[in-house]
């Protein structure tokens, strides 16, 4: 009945389909959920976009994901710059000017390199073995132990020294009074939220989109419905957890109406110290600076509180645990993949992969260029 069967309504599915129809192939979503649009789902209260499933700011280097987003969105020039809450003392993210200022009053690049220089050096550590160990060689223990440490145990339910080194091989470390974390061409938030852009992608005469429905609970009748299908649900769970289940952190979201204009004072903050349960706290409304669709200020606010957690049956699945146990479970998984042959495996729960929202357009694209040409 149709050309391709897509499983998920989120970034991955999306783009597939749509670029499905514009090559005259017919398509019909299925999307577990009630909505549209996976984690990027944003809904509105109050005029404010919701991050339902966590903070997500578009960024990206690739011209290509920037021009096909555009078709889709607008985009403000909201630019990311969270800050640090550590036991009440605050500091600029990422590691910067700010933030060396803060921790030890220096004020030059060459005060702050001499700094973290002399604590590298009393570390003593050459080869790093592990997340702590990186973590030290490039910043120095005061910020590790204060802005690291606590956060990152939290996020990943993990001593520091259990978690591998190249986690953070990519951490932001500036000598630069920049505040803006992502080293990227073009960031923004969506105007309108993503839910719209989403919208906008499966808003095709060849698309069909059915939500509230479980294509694994069913899906012997519903493979018939189509010669091709492009799953982005967990890969592990397409082949009925054969050889047990892959491991992921995962989310719990406590959100609040607040009959206050301003809770923070930006879109996020995080609790670097141990004791705070939450990881980070995200104030909805500065993603677009405070202001609804008609530019007025809004009078109340939205905040959401993080909590990490282990993942269970039945939560969220968010980040994949890249560890050997999984990486060895994940191949025995992806092998099993060659005797599907009219199964596309994409997304970030379908390749057990950490994408960003462009590099899962990206991969989105580069799959529909798979399978139809240029």
């Amino acid at each position: 009945m149709y050309d391709y069967l897509i499983v998920g309504a989120g970034l991955y599915g999306a783009v597939f389909a749509r670029e499905a129809a514009e090559r005259g192939k017919t398509c019909l979503v299925l999307e577990k959920r009630g909505h549209i649009a996976g984690n990027v789902y944003t809904e509105q209260v109050e005029g404010i976009h919701v991050h339902r499933y966590g903070a997500h700011i578009f960024h990206t280097n690739n011209a290509e994901v920037w021009r096909y987003v555009q078709r889709f969105a607008d985009f403000n020039r909201f630019t990311n710059s969270p800050v640090a809450n550590y036991h009440g003392e605050i500091y600029s993210l990422p590691f910067n000017m700010y933030t060396f200022n803060r921790m030890w009053g220096v004020v030059t690049p060459a005060e702050a390199a001499a700094k973290i220089e002399e604590q590298q050096r009393a570390a003593g550590i050459t080869e790093p073995r592990n997340l702590e160990e990186q973590a030290i060689s490039l910043v120095g223990t005061d910020i590790y132990e204060k802005l690291i440490k606590g956060y990152t145990q939290k996020q990943w339910g993990r001593p520091c020294t259990e978690l591998p080194a190249f986690i953070i091989r990519r951490l932001p470390v500036r000598l630069t009074y920049d505040n803006n974390y992502f080293n990227a061409l073009w960031q923004g938030i969506p105007m309108g939220g993503y839910t719209a852009m989403v919208q906008r992608m499966l808003d095709h005469p060849a698309i069909e989109v059915r939500l509230n429905t479980d294509f694994l609970a069913d899906r012997e009748a519903w493979k018939r419905q189509a010669a091709r299908i492009v799953y982005t649900g967990p890969i592990d769970a397409w082949f009925d957890f054969r050889f047990g289940p892959l491991a992921y952190r995962s989310v719990r979201f406590e959100t609040e109406l607040l009959d206050q204009p301003n809770f923070q004072g930006n879109a996020a903050v995080n609790y670097t110290d141990a004791e705070t349960p939450w990881t980070r706290i995200i104030e909805h409304k500065w993603f677009e600076f405070g202001k609804d669709a008609a530019g007025n200020d809004l009078p109340r606010t939205v905040i959401s509180r993080e909590y990490s957690s282990e993942w269970q049956p039945g939560a969220e699945p968010y980040y994949p645990v890249n560890d050997e146990k999984n990486a060895a479970l994940l191949a025995r998984y992806q092998a099993l993949t060659r005797e599907e042959p009219n199964v596309l495996f994409g997304g970030r729960l379908g390749e057990y992969k950490y994408y960003d929202m462009d590099q899962v357009i990206a991969a989105a694209l580069g799959k529909a260029r798979e399978e139809f040409g240029s």
